[in-house]
């Protein structure tokens, strides 16, 4: 090692040299954005943030550090099993690994709440520099006015985590375009929701990401392009308003649907009875987004799956039984799900159940405005599924936009770099 840095101390020091530069020019870059951000988001910091490089060895520690820290393995254990029995990713796929391997080969920088720091690799493309750091500087901003943690203090509501999550990738998406191109029209762009094809054209060319099933892929662009549009919307209606605390969309079905948030449309509140001698590994819920690459994952076809999702008006599930007979995911009580439905998602669950009776047995319904999804109920009623001794039970108020930690996609979200916005 002394023989190694003696011979070359000349080269190290000329390389040393280049990365404090660096540096300073990442750091000059940061402060000289600000006040774009500042503008963008109407917002104005109230403390700058520290900006600091980090190698991709360090991203990936990052990366397993938070992976680990929000989902536990019991917690990862069950998450897996219920995506597996939903037939969302194949049975062979080790979701920490798979997830790890994704998040270090998309993460292009970061900002971490608990050190007000924002963290550019020092592999990113220079052309990508401007592009992460605006986007990143908007999550600093949103870290001085919502409590970001709050994302992980509610556990398994992963609903309401992803449309919180889209309001605030979508809020930087939106920010970073105005930023970059300040003399672009925000309206005059297309849909974003649109433009998840020729994003995921882009991501194909990385490797994990290009084998990654679906429910990973749409999972990871949903919260930019999804809550980008849905943000464009917001500002639209309510101008000088932030979509935060009280306004913040509770779930993925308002941010798909706006018209359902005007209307202060709220999912059916569900909850199971005792499952008598089974052991319930896990619970949570899909929400309208994921039941629509469920249906998309079995059914083939986004246009129909979308269609028959609309119907959507809540859902929970339950893994049920011993580790080795949910990792087997063959036996008929191991998984059950509860699914309200409106008009637009008749049919849908029906031709689902058909595809996977194995590994969806009980089923549970809430109150239907009409056909339910899982066509076992009639309109208007309601049917819940009680926890024993108790109410079916509510999903309270959101102030900060809480999540659920214990949901893979709630470790890390990326900043993914959208090229062709930008250009």
């Amino acid at each position: 090692m002394v023989t190694v840095v003696g011979g070359m101390g000349s080269t190290g020091c000329e390389q040393r040299a280049r990365e404090v530069q660096s540096e300073a020019e990442l750091k000059q870059a940061v402060q000289q954005m600000i006040p774009a951000v500042e503008w963008a988001t109407r917002l104005r910091f109230r403390q700058r943030p520290v900006v600091l490089r980090r190698s991709r060895a360090q991203v990936r520690d990052y990366v397993i550090h938070k992976f680990d820290d929000d989902l536990p393995p019991a917690e990862l254990e069950g998450a897996q099993a219920a995506y597996r029995l939903f037939g969302l990713i194949p049975d062979s796929l080790d979701l920490r690994r798979t997830m790890v391997d994704l998040l270090t080969e998309q993460v292009a920088g970061y900002f971490d709440p608990d050190s007000n720091a924002l963290y550019i690799p020092t592999d990113i493309d220079p052309s990508q520099a401007r592009l992460v750091i605006s986007h990143e500087l908007v999550h600093a901003l949103q870290h001085q006015y919502l409590n970001l943690d709050s994302l992980v203090e509610l556990k398994r509501q992963n609903d309401r985590r992803s449309a919180a999550q889209a309001i605030l990738e979508g809020q930087a998406t939106l920010a970073q375009i105005l930023v970059l191109m300040p003399e672009q029209k925000i309206e005059s762009l297309p849909n974003f929701w649109d433009l998840r094809m020729a994003l995921g054209g882009q991501q194909d060319q990385m490797k994990v990401f290009g084998s990654a099933p679906l429910w990973l892929r749409e999972s990871l662009i949903f919260p930019y392009l999804g809550g980008a549009e849905f943000v464009r919307w917001f500002d639209h209606e309510y101008p000088g308003k932030q979509p935060y605390g009280v306004l913040m969309p509770i779930s993925t079905e308002q941010i798909l649907h706006p018209a359902r948030y005007v209307a202060g449309d709220r999912p059916d509140a569900m909850a199971f009875e005792s499952p008598g001698p089974d052991t319930v590994r896990y619970e949570d819920g899909l929400g309208e987004f994921e039941i629509r690459l469920l249906l998309e994952q079995h059914l083939g076809g986004d246009s129909a799956a979308a269609s028959f999702a609309a119907g959507w008006d809540g859902d929970r599930y339950q893994v049920l039984g011993g580790r080795s007979a949910a990792r087997a995911g063959r036996a008929g009580r191991v998984g059950r799900a509860g699914v309200a439905g409106g008009a637009g998602g008749a049919g849908g669950g029906g031709a689902l159940q058909a595809r996977t009776p194995e590994r969806v047995g009980e089923t549970a319904l809430g109150r239907s405005d009409g056909p339910a999804i899982g066509d076992q109920a009639t309109g208007g009623q309601r049917r819940t599924r009680r926890a024993a001794g108790g109410r079916p039970r509510g999903l309270g108020g959101l102030e900060t936009g809480a999540g659920d930690s214990c949901h893979p996609r709630s470790a890390l979200i990326p900043p993914l770099g959208f090229p062709q916005l930008a250009k």
